[in-house]
């Protein structure tokens, strides 16, 4: 199920879905609260920086995306820049959230003439972990899984918010081949309700039932964007873990679980903590509040520099090769990221040690823009990303 680009209709309707559960969550003075705070942004700085830039300005005064995005995509970039920065997490965790995302993909699948999800899916509960199955055929075995951790900086996010975005991923890898393809995307416990190593904790115990549920590890892909593939790459180093942090994991890295066949990272955020973090024109990250969010997934006990859990700053390479997947890593992330130079240092100490990795690069790309264009970018363009990636799963998983 592949629906049309959002519109700003649809745009409208999020914000009708987000109103009353804001209230109810984050409560009606505090709404209000925030509501004010936008409003200067919202009728003045909005307004004046993008027809500013967009209109008058040279072409290479622009910001690389500028340059190639469009109207829609640049408003909407703006707003996300503007409340990644100056908005709480508490306020990003109710726009990511169930309650909201489940509604506004019901009117999306209304609007295209769908009165239920035309593509099988389902919520998956134990007491360990969470998260959601969508599969072509839920009677049959499926022939591929993508094991899927969502980002939002650990605080926000979910995979309800995803769910398009995965369904639509369903739909290309069933055209890619794949006769019963199939996502199960973990539904983590976010900062603050939890940290370091809880996440990893429902990581691994998700990756079991993944297992169980295949029953073939050469079936498996991995992948995350963001804060989500920091978790995979935490979950790949504790798979192939050799007991020196079993005080720190109460012992969760010594459970021998076959590594998968390959991973996709999606902007991954390697290093939580680093110098070389740089806010930029284009991109929507703030340096600044990453690191804050690093922290509070660390915990009390840990450092965010800690390779631990910062899988950035493991310069084992022996360690690498034995957590690197049977066809190794696919890496996809824009040139003008934050977490760029971070991820690209990483990138090129794998090749260096004779790790398999294949990474692409999108010249004036900003952070996770194959999620993100799916739902902004025009027809022509939108799945650019996403097909990249079903194309390098269907090369190294038969």
């Amino acid at each position: 199920m592949i629906l049309s680009p959002i519109s700003y209709l649809d745009c409208i309707v999020f914000c009708i879905f987000l109103a009353p559960q804001l209230v109810i969550h984050v409560g009606l003075f505090e709404t209000i609260a925030v509501v004010l705070q936008c409003l200067p942004f919202l009728l003045l700085e909005l307004p004046y920086s993008f027809i500013r830039e967009r209109y008058f300005s040279k072409r290479g005064d622009q910001s690389p995306f500028v340059q190639q995005a469009s109207p829609f995509e640049d408003f909407v970039i703006r707003c996300v820049r503007y409340a990644f920065a100056n908005i709480h997490p508490s306020v990003g965790r109710v726009f990511f959230s169930k309650q909201v995302a489940l509604p506004f993909l019901t009117f999306r699948m209304l609007r295209h003439g769908y009165i239920k999800s035309p593509v099988h899916w389902h919520e998956y509960k134990d007491k360990r972990f969470r998260g959601i199955w969508t599969i072509h055929d839920p009677t049959k075995r499926p022939d591929l899984c993508v094991y899927y951790a969502h980002g939002g900086g650990f605080s926000m996010g979910s995979s309800y918010f995803y769910l398009e975005f995965l369904l639509s991923w369903l739909d290309l890898l069933k055209k890619a081949g794949y006769r019963n393809p199939s996502i199960f995307a973990l539904e983590y416990t976010l900062v603050p309700d939890d940290s370091f190593p809880g996440q990893l904790e429902e990581a691994i115990a998700g990756y079991e039932h993944v297992l169980s549920t295949v029953g073939n590890p050469g079936k498996v892909c991995v992948g995350g964007d963001s804060a989500g593939a920091t978790i995979i790459l935490n979950l790949l180093l504790h798979l192939a873990n050799t007991g020196q942090h079993a005080d720190v994991m109460n012992g969760i890295g010594q459970w021998q679980l076959p590594k998968p066949a390959f991973a996709v990272l999606i902007s991954p955020w390697v290093s939580l903590v680093s110098d070389r973090h740089r806010n930029t024109r284009s991109d929507y990250l703030d340096a600044g509040n990453l690191h804050i969010y690093a922290e509070e997934y660390a915990g009390d006990d840990l450092s965010p520099h800690d390779p631990l859990l910062s899988p950035g700053q493991n310069r084992d390479v022996e360690w690498w090769r034995r957590a690197t997947p049977d066809h190794g890593f696919f890496v996809a992330y824009g040139d003008e990221e934050v977490l760029a130079p971070e991820t690209e240092g990483l990138v090129q100490f794998w090749k260096k040690g004779d790790i398999k990795v294949v990474d692409r690069g999108e010249t004036g790309g900003i952070h996770a823009w194959p999620v993100a264009s799916l739902f902004l970018s025009e027809s022509n363009k939108r799945l650019k990303g996403l097909e990249a990636i079903v194309q390098e799963i269907r090369k190294n998983i038969k």
